[in-house]
């Protein structure tokens, strides 16, 4: 089996970022990274395809030693943003996404 985070050094972070950070806030500090190319690592962090099976509030990041919570890498997200607050509870009603759904069950 290969290891994943032998010679780390000479991998870029953006081909990478497992290799370079344990956190999103790790993503967030980093100062040579542009705001598009943390904007990558933390979305491809938040994709379904890492959602650990048994618990999708979970990350299982190929390369790191630990999960992550995708709650964290979503504020993380928001702060590259520049939102520092929490989403609203509970997302938009579905009759506000859909107003013609809303009009067809009158």
């Amino acid at each position: 089996m290969i290891d994943v985070k032998a010679n780390t050094g000479t991998l870029h972070p953006l081909f990478h970022p497992a290799a370079h950070y344990a956190s999103p806030v790790d993503v967030l500090n980093d100062g040579e990274l542009s705001a598009p190319e943390k904007r990558i690592i933390l979305s491809s962090w938040a994709s379904d395809m890492f959602a650990v099976e048994s618990c999708p509030a979970l990350r299982e990041i190929p390369g790191m030693d630990h999960t992550i919570r995708l709650a964290d890498i979503l504020a993380a997200r928001r702060q590259l943003d520049g939102g520092d607050d929490d989403p609203p509870p509970g997302g938009i009603p579905m009759r506000l996404r859909r107003p013609w759904a809303a009009a067809q069950q009158r």
